[in-house]
């Protein structure tokens, strides 16, 4: 290893400073030529793929947006919509309500006024049998008094106990 040197490595000469160019620019010529409008092409493709995806992904950032604006409006509506059904149903319950009052109070009157009508009924037949009763007593006090010829102290005394009974309440 005697005989290597660096800076024979490192030197700079000017013909390969002029070969590395010239190369260079063949290159860069040879590219341009063959490869470069295909290399701008798909940069272009490329670019252009991205910017319909941003393009894309803002349209479906805004049809998100709407739809979840729907979705809130139609949440508040719900709410709204439930509220008013609450209501309905409430209305219609105490309609319901007031209609089975009513039919109770009208089936209650009812019951009443034909409670009334058979007292009345049963105290005419009452007052009925006890015409009937007392005349029945009274005829057979007549035809007691008639058959035994009582004499009138006696005639009086059973006529008082016959009025004395009838006005009792014992019939």
């Amino acid at each position: 290893m005697d005989g290597f040197n660096v800076e024979n490595y490192l030197r700079i000469s000017l013909t390969d400073v002029v070969l590395v160019c010239i190369s260079t620019l063949i290159i860069v010529l040879v590219a341009k030529k063959f490869f470069w409008d295909k290399l701008l092409a798909f940069i272009d493709a490329r670019q252009n793929m991205i910017q319909e995806n941003i393009d894309s992904s803002y349209q479906i950032k805004k049809e998100a947006e709407n739809v979840k604006e729907q979705y809130e409006e139609k949440m508040k509506n719900a709410g709204q919509e439930a509220h008013s059904l609450m209501e309905s149903a409430r209305a219609s319950a105490n309609q319901e309500k007031m209609q089975i009052i009513e039919e109770a109070q009208n089936e209650a009157s009812r019951i009443k006024k034909q409670a009334k009508e058979d007292i009345e009924r049963d105290k005419r037949n009452a007052e009925k049998e006890m015409r009937q009763v007392i005349s029945d007593v009274a005829i057979e006090a007549a035809k007691k008094l008639v058959q035994k010829e009582m004499d009138e102290d006696i005639q009086k005394q059973f006529v008082d106990d016959f009025i004395e009974q009838a006005g009792d309440k014992q019939w």
